[in-house]
């Protein structure tokens, strides 16, 4: 039977971020995707110009279609938005035995907000004790500890943001500077995964990418230090073949489908 994963995310009208980045990964790896939209934005590589929420009874009901029917191995948290949709989707996954991999999108690529100032003690109460792991960038982590941002991925700030709640952190170093990007793994054990820093406006969806490839290995039953590792390496692939893809004028998505169809085949 084909592993599962339920995506409840925001939609990216320029489909390079949010659940199209959700969808677009699970499907590069195996994974059968389904998705919960919590908003709609209008949205392209150089910004956002309006979001529309969902309301919490469609986001509730679209939760209950896809796990009542369907189910899922495995649950990607993205975009939320707003205090009560965040409480509509804890209530509604505060019973789901499976993995719940929780990327707290607060600002878009483009510098757009994207969480309510509300929303973040919402989501730091009720939705964090949930996670089996939480995937900040080093913005966003400082955002959830109220303290300065990081210069890297730091240790300390890791074991706070572990202290809230979730199981596990992956705090993401891609907004560091230097030649080298340090993701680190805090769970039972401390691990780091790197890679070349890759000199390209071409990073539109990576933090969606990436929590949603730890998801769908997750899903497929991976370990999660297995999960995480192989969804880094994608990644660095993804990133790397995205300059062949040339979608759009301001910050270009990722090559989702680099395994599958390499720029090489459509030249």
């Amino acid at each position: 039977m084909v592993a599962k994963l339920l995506s409840i995310a925001g939609s990216d009208s320029g489909g390079g971020a949010g659940l199209q980045a959700d969808l677009k990964t699970a499907s590069a790896l195996g994974v059968y995707a389904m998705s919960a939209v919590t908003a709609v934005t209008a949205q392209n590589t150089r910004g956002v110009t309006d979001v529309v929420l969902m309301s919490p009874s469609m986001l509730r009901a679209q939760i209950r279609a896809c796990l009542d029917d369907i189910g899922a191995d495995a649950i990607k948290i993205g975009m939320l938005g707003s205090a009560e949709l965040v409480r509509v989707v804890a209530e509604e996954i505060a019973g789901f035995a499976g993995p719940v991999v929780l990327d707290p999108v607060m600002i878009a690529k483009s510098g757009d907000a994207l969480l309510a100032k509300e929303a973040v003690a919402a989501l730091t109460s009720d939705l964090l004790p949930l996670a089996s792991l939480l995937t900040p960038n080093l913005p966003e982590a400082a955002c959830l500890l109220g303290l300065p941002e990081a210069q890297e991925a730091d240790e300390a700030q890791a074991r706070a943001l572990r202290a809230l709640g979730p199981k596990a952190v992956l705090l993401k170093g891609g907004h560091a500077t230097g030649p080298v990007c340090t993701d680190l793994l805090l769970a039972e054990q401390v691990s780091y995964f790197t890679a070349p820093r890759c000199a390209t406006r071409h990073t539109h969806g990576t933090g969606c990418s990436l929590a949603s490839a730890v998801a769908a290995g997750l899903a497929l039953g991976q370990p999660l230090p297995q999960a995480v590792a192989r969804a880094h390496g994608w990644l660095q692939g993804a990133i790397r073949a995205a300059q062949g893809l040339q979608i759009g004028q301001g910050h270009g998505p990722v090559h989702h489908f680099h395994e599958i169809w390499p720029m090489e085949a459509l030249a």
